[in-house]
């Protein structure tokens, strides 16, 4: 299903263009109780320790780095023994005062769901709970005008129906066809949203795609930065663009440097203890979307 036109404003500037940046305003949640106690997607494997101390490190380090930038990072409560709370961006997606909850297909993490909806409710925020499978922006990437939604293993087409209604924005249904790349947010990147001069800017890797899905991406983003399945394994496309800085793991060296190619200031951060639980940077941010 695809409701919508053309989210494109124009062409996409030529590499090298000078970019800018915009202040955005980011929810994270502190990893107090993350591990891997269950497997409910490929990269999660429950005989691996993970370093809770180096991963809060690495936490803290990307909170330092969002705010050096001049982004506002506002922190949730974790839940005790909620290990995946600290990929806050599953929790909801908000578009200006409007946000679509969570309804997690697991239920190891549905309590996560209500205390995200709390916290929004608390902040002005008017939330609408989910009534089918959705996972926030795990697979809801939001654009100036329209939002990219995943779907195939986490999050329902019924629920991109709903999450328009809810948000009064267009969704461009996208299916996921890979296990390894279970939510949109680890197959496609949104570098530049499209809110200042330059159109919507975004890098996907389309082995992860259902042919269909290959083709509504061909048609509305001529100009996407194609990735290759390595570049995509090491998580590099789990990253979070503010206009100008993409924050992505470290290890994406070979995205980093096709990403300065095209005008981009690529920040890396090392994020290596959360790759145990198929998470990265953008896992761990959750944008209130203007």
């Amino acid at each position: 299903m695809t409701v919508l036109d053309d989210p494109r404003t124009g062409p996409q500037p030529a590499p090298g263009t000078v970019r800018s940046s915009r202040a955005r305003r980011y929810v994270m949640c502190r990893p107090t109780a993350f591990a891997v106690r269950y497997a409910i997607n490929p990269w999660m494997d429950t005989s691996v320790a993970v370093d809770r101390a180096r991963a809060l490190a690495q936490w803290e380090a990307l909170v330092r780095t969002y705010r050096s930038h001049g982004h506002t990072v506002e922190l949730i409560e974790p839940l005790a023994d909620h290990p995946d709370m600290v990929f806050a961006a599953n929790g909801a997606v908000v578009a200006g005062d409007r946000a679509y909850g969570s309804r997690f297909r697991y239920t190891e993490r549905e309590a996560e769901a209500p205390a995200h909806a709390t916290w929004l409710t608390a902040h002005d925020f008017a939330v609408q709970p989910a009534g089918h499978p959705s996972e926030g922006e795990g697979d809801f990437l939001v654009l100036a005008h329209a939002v990219l939604a995943g779907s195939g293993f986490r999050t329902d087409l019924a629920a991109h129906v709903e999450a328009a209604a809810v948000l009064d924005r267009p969704v461009v249904s996208l299916e996921l066809v890979d296990p390894r790349f279970y939510h949109l947010d680890t197959a496609l990147a949104v570098l530049d949203d499209g809110h200042g001069e330059a159109p919507p800017d975004i890098a996907y890797f389309p082995g992860a795609f259902s042919r269909h899905s290959r083709r509504t991406l061909r048609e509305l983003f001529p100009d996407a930065l194609l990735c290759s399945e390595a570049e995509a394994l090491s998580f590099g496309l789990n990253a979070v663009g503010d206009g100008r800085h993409v924050f992505l793991p470290a290890d994406a060296t070979e995205l980093a440097g096709r990403l300065a190619a095209r005008g981009y200031a690529p920040v890396p951060v090392d994020l290596d203890e959360f790759l145990k639980a198929g998470g990265s940077v953008k896992c761990c941010t959750m944008e209130l979307h203007r």
